[in-house]
């Protein structure tokens, strides 16, 4: 979900849709729940690995487990202006990661 006022995403707490960008809350109405995934912010850049089984796959070093391959996806998490985040996954150990 997006703010009306500002355009920024809007995390669901304590039934209330809160800005990242604002503060701006709005209260969650019935027929959003469907479209809400419940999730903490701090989980956003990891949450796109759940349940997905056909990520690209790229050669890149684990630090914690040294195994060379990592699933990854990317994502625009900040403004327009800025580069993407690319987020990995280890094939091997699920450690998650991100690189800005």
């Amino acid at each position: 979900m997006f703010c009306e006022k500002c355009g920024g995403l809007m995390f669901p707490k304590d039934g209330v849709l809160t800005c990242s960008k604002c503060g701006h809350t709005k209260k969650i109405k019935a027929e959003d729940k469907q479209s809400i995934m419940k999730m903490k912010k701090e989980d956003m850049g990891t949450a796109f690995f759940d349940g997905q089984g056909t990520l690209p796959k790229d050669k890149v070093l684990c630090e914690q487990c040294g195994n060379n391959e990592a699933y990854y996806v990317i994502r625009q998490m900040r403004a327009a202006d800025e580069p993407e985040t690319l987020i990995y996954q280890c094939t091997k150990c699920g450690y998650k990661w991100r690189k800005y």
